[in-house]
Parts: structure tokens; C-alpha cells; sequence
């Protein structure tokens, strides 16, 4: 085992200090002498993978250079030319999309590009109570009855037998989700994920699929001389699905909320306008603003509302709509979080009950809103490092979530318990999945997930790991180095941000609020860094720190810009720290 990051071996809140070791450090010393970039940032690129040759065009990645050629992808050819020809022909097309937000921005990006060429389509999100996840076959045959085309986007992957039953039209697929090994009967299904794919493009949400069908439609347009709708200003929705899915944010992933940012920023579209406004995002957009203020928002009116109610608002036009849509959304995530507090307590006791370190975190309750258990999973995953189910029980029957860690294909395992017949279904993606189980089977099934999550390395890395990127001094904490930072940026899902550690620091600390910590700290060479740690009061952090005393710690977190007064200045979000 390689020796812990300045000797932590058991910090303030109990982690273990983990660093990049020898080999990526020489690494990145040699990059800094080739490209004169900060040590910092060349810690970050190497983490990433990144040459020194490739750090130019890393840190300025164009979405041109980036963009897969959409035929790639099986069917594309087919599912672009039968949507080209409803197009054309003026025929009646329904979008049938998942309740998410990968779902909701799936469907506006459809519904906003027909909008554009002056056609209009029915919007059907299934109902997360009633209807469940996906296709379900009275939904289809009603559409089919009324339309020429449906065009299933972030779901109907394993929809055999709904797909089968909308007989009197067609079906295209859009989907991300892990393919069974047959297909359903649609005319096409466009998924990177299809088991007769490379892989490739595996880290794609919906809205990217859906982006590079449009590309694709865009191509064929030009090529009969027709100039298609403006595609850039479609990626703020792109940028949303891609954070909100948690999709890793690697290769075109990262070029595409890059630039979906900057479109953002612009504010020109209705919904995300409103939407901005009620979240009271005061600042340009960020990556954590799409995951942790826009997306849930979003996300409310499926969990616990109306289904339909994200994406009418991703995909209005109308500014007087999208302020009511907005508001509704805001009033009904603050609803969502106080179902979700009682949820994450009970699940969390449960789940502590039967241990923390196994490969698998798990809890179920009888009337767990089901609308929750996919947050409430997000949670035990991130308190645990491990794979998280969480089950809400009606009946006798199980519907629940799953959430999983970097290097551990949960949509898999969960497919491969359905198949075994422990489940009555499941799938997903690696880091998502959902199930239906029966109570009778739930701790078999478990058990059985567990054993194939364990035989993928989950549960190895102890909850107490935590990673640092590199050391450094407070004086080199500048708004420069800052901005080069992010560069190297967006950070999230397979792609976190640097965390630094700050060694051997004299502090001084005061309690804010009721359970909050701000300081300043110092290397006694002078420059000073002010640190901010939220809930630190809630353990053991806070009060260490502001008993401080002639102690010095070392400090841990990351890097970030506080602009408050006028003033902008860097300061560390503190995360962790240890007595030197």
C-alpha cells in the first residue's frame, strides 16, 4: 500500500489521505518543464490521462473536433431518414420520454428543433406512480391510434413488448440505457450502449444521442441544399442532461457542457430563464448549478407532481408559461426534499444496522415515496463509497434505485439478477439502475448483487479514502491559478474536481451561523488563505478547529472563487483536515 498523503493515516473525520503517487508526480514535474502550466494544473491533466502534447487541445476543447460522425452509431442512418420523412410529410409524431432530466431535455431538444421547421409533436411522460419507468403498452397503443411515428428517447431499450403493441405506427429509440441481447421491434434503436456496440460512445446520456441524431438530420438537410435549426443553441440542454445523469464527463461529454455553459449564460431559453430565476442563481452557470439547483428542480414534477411538468418548461417558449412552470417546480422540490430528509434518516439507520462495508450499501421501507429512493440512494453511496440500493415497498412489491462508485458497472450486475430471476425487472447504466422486486426475494437478491458487485472491486476502497490531487502552498493559491483550474474543467461524474492539501498550518477559526466554520490559515511564509467548511460543526471538524490553539493542521479541499462586496478573492472549501 502506497504511504498516505503527509503521513494521514487517520485525519479529524477519520479518512485516510490518499495521493497520486510517485510515478504520476514525475509525470506531472516533467509536464510542467514542457509546457511552463502550473504544477497544479499539470497534476489535474495527468490525473486525467493527458500528454503534454495533448494539454493544448485539452484545455481548449472544441466541440468540432470532438463530435463523433453520428453514423457511428447502429441505426442512426435509418432513425435520421424516418424522421426526415415525418418532417417532411407533415405526419403526426409523438415523443414518448422518461420523467428525469435526462428525459425532460431529451424530449425539448425534439419538441424545440420541430418547433424551428414549423412542426409540432404530442409530449407523453408516463406517470412514476401509475405507469412506472418506460414504455408501458396501453400508453403505446393510444399513441399509435393517433400518430405515425413515436419516438421513445431515454427509454424503450427493453421495451419489447410495449414497442411490439403500437403496431399502426412506427418507433424510433433514443436511449442510453444497457441493451438485453435482443432488441425490441422498433424500426431503429439508436444506443451506444446496445450489447452490438463498441463501447465507444458508452458515456453518452439521452439528450447526447438525441443531439447527434439532430447532427445527423442537419447533415442530410444540407446535403438536399436546406439550411436545419441552429444545433449550438441546443446544448444548454444537452449541458443539463449530461450533469443531472451524472454521464462522466470525458471526451465529447466534457466539450458538450463546456459549451452548453456559455449557451446558458446567454439566458435565452424561456425555461431555464425562469428556472434560473426561482433557484436564485445570482452567478453564471456551473457545473454544480446544473446538478444541484436546476436539475432537481427540474426532476420535482416527476418524483412526487405532475410527470410532464420539466419538460414543458425545458421545452416552452412562452416566458409567462415558463415563470408558472418554474414556480410550480421550485414548490414542489422543496416539498420533494422534506419527504426526502425522512426517507434518507430511516434508510440511513437501516442501512448502518446492517453494516457499512460490505460491497453493497442497501435499505427498504414500506411507503418509501419512490420519488426519493434514487436521491436518497445518491446519498448513501456518497456517505459510503459503495453501491447503493434503495426500496420503497408497496404490497409485496419492491420498486427501488440504485446508484454506484467510479469503476463499478451496477446496470450490469442489476441486469444480470433480473436475468437470473431474482428480480422481476431491472437495468440501467454503470453509475444508475433501477429494480422491481419482490419482498420475499429482496434479501436474496441482494445478497446476489453484492457477490457480483464484489467480484468488480466494489467495497475495496474504504469509506475513510480520501483522494488529493497535490500540495500546495497558500501563496500559490491565486485567482490565476484558479482560472487555469478550470480550464482543465468541467469538473464531475468521472471527472472530480482537484482537491489540494495545504501542509503544516497555523489557524485561527470562528463558528458562523449555527453549524458553520470560516478561517484563515497561514505556512508562516507569509500569505494567508481564508477556508470556508460548511456543517462542520456536525462533526468533529469544527469544533477541532476553532480549539485550535497554537496546534497546526494540515488542510484539505478545493480551490474556489468568492466574489462577495465587490471583492473577489480564492478561497478553499474546506473538506478535511488533520493535526500536523
Amino acid at each position: 500500500m502506497e504511504r498516505a498523503f503527509l503521513n494521514v493515516e487517520a485525519s479529524l473525520t477519520g479518512r485516510r489521505w490518499v495521493g497520486p503517487g510517485a510515478e504520476p508526480a514525475r509525470r506531472a514535474e516533467a509536464m510542467m518543464q514542457d509546457t511552463r502550466l502550473p504544477l497544479a494544473l499539470c497534476q489535474v491533466l495527468v490525473a486525467r490521462g493527458v500528454t503534454a502534447q495533448e494539454a493544448p487541445g485539452y484545455l481548449a476543447p472544441a466541440l468540432r473536433d470532438l463530435l463523433p460522425d453520428p453514423m457511428v452509431l447502429r441505426d442512426m442512418g435509418p432513425a435520421a431518414d424516418r424522421f426526415l420523412r415525418a418532417v417532411a410529410g407533415r405526419e403526426r409524431i409523438a415523443v414518448f420520454a422518461d420523467y428525469d432530466v435526462d428525459g425532460g431535455a431529451s424530449a425539448a431538444l425534439l419538441l424545440t428543433w420541430l418547433r424551428a421547421v414549423g412542426r409540432e409533436a404530442t409530449l407523453y411522460i408516463p406517470d412514476r406512480i401509475d405507469e412506472g419507468y418506460g414504455p408501458n403498452v396501453p400508453a403505446m397503443q393510444a399513441l399509435a391510434a393517433a400518430h405515425d411515428l413515436i419516438i421513445c428517447v431515454d427509454c424503450g431499450t427493453l421495451s419489447h413488448e410495449p414497442i411490439a403493441a403500437a403496431k399502426a405506427a412506427d418507433v424510433l429509440v433514443l436511449d442510453h440505457h444497457l441493451g438485453g441481447e435482443t432488441l425490441p421491434p422498433a424500426l431503429a434503436v439508436v444506443n451506444p450502449n446496445r450489447q452490438d456496440e463498441d463501447g465507444a460512445l458508452a458515456h453518452l446520456c439521452a439528450a447526447g444521442v438525441v443531439f447527434l441524431m439532430l447532427v445527423e438530420a442537419n447533415r442530410r438537410m444540407k446535403a438536399k441544399g436546406t439550411q436545419g435549426p441552429d444545433l449550438m443553441a441546443l446544448l444548454d440542454l444537452v449541458a443539463l442532461a449530461t450533469v443531472a445523469d451524472v454521464a462522466p464527463l470525458v471526451g465529447v461529454n466534457r466539450a458538450f457542457v463546456r459549451q452548453g455553459l456559455k449557451v446558458m449564460a446567454r439566458r435565452d431559453r424561456a425555461g431555464l430563464r425562469a428556472l434560473a430565476d426561482v433557484a436564485r442563481m445570482d452567478q453564471a452557470p456551473t457545473p454544480y448549478a446544473l446538478g444541484f439547483l436546476l436539475g432537481p428542480r427540474v426532476n420535482a414534477g416527476g418524483r412526487i407532481g405532475q410527470a410532464d411538468l420539466g419538460a414543458r418548461l425545458l421545452a416552452t417558449a412562452d416566458p409567462a408559461e415558463a415563470a408558472a412552470l418554474a414556480e410550480r417546480l421550485d414548490m414542489l422540490n422543496t416539498e420533494r426534499r422534506d419527504i426526502e430528509a425522512a426517507v434518507r434518516a430511516a434508510a440511513l439507520a437501516q442501512a448502518e444496522a446492517r453494516g457499512l462495508d460490505g460491497p453493497l450499501v442497501w435499505a427498504a421501507g414500506e411507503g418509501w415515496h419512490p420519488g426519493v429512493v434514487g436521491i436518497v440512494a445518491a446519498r448513501l453511496k456518497e456517505a459510503t463509497n459503495r453501491p447503493a440500493v434503495v426500496i420503497g415497498l408497496e404490497g409485496g412489491i419492491g420498486k427501488g434505485s440504485a446508484r454506484s462508485v467510479s469503476g463499478v458497472d451496477l446496470g450490469a450486475a442489476v441486469q444480470r439478477v433480473a436475468a437470473e430471476g431474482l428480480l422481476i425487472k431491472g437495468g440501467g447504466h454503470k453509475m444508475a439502475a433501477g429494480l422491481t422486486v419482490d419482498e420475499a426475494k429482496l434479501p436474496e437478491a441482494m445478497e446476489r448483487l453484492a457477490e457480483l458487485l464484489a467480484r468488480q472491486g466494489a467495497g475495496a476502497g474504504g469509506p475513510a479514502d480520501l483522494a488529493v490531487t497535490g500540495l500546495l502552498s497558500p501563496g500559490a493559491a491565486t485567482l490565476a491559478l484558479v482560472e487555469q483550474l478550470e480550464e482543465a474543467g468541467p469538473y464531475g461524474a468521472a471527472a472530480p474536481a482537484p482537491r489540494f492539501a495545504f501542509a503544516d498550518c497555523a489557524v485561527q477559526a470562528r463558528r458562523i451561523g449555527e453549524n458553520h466554520l470560516r478561517l484563515s490559515f497561514g505556512d508562516g511564509m507569509g500569505a494567508k488563505l481564508e477556508a470556508v467548511a460548511f456543517g462542520a460543526f456536525d462533526g468533529p471538524l469544527g469544533p477541532a478547529l476553532e480549539q485550535a490553539g497554537h496546534q497546526r493542521f494540515h488542510l484539505a479541499g478545493k480551490l474556489e472563487v468568492n466574489s462577495y462586496g465587490g471583492r473577489t478573492k480564492v478561497q478553499l472549501r474546506l473538506e478535511d483536515a488533520a493535526r500536523a
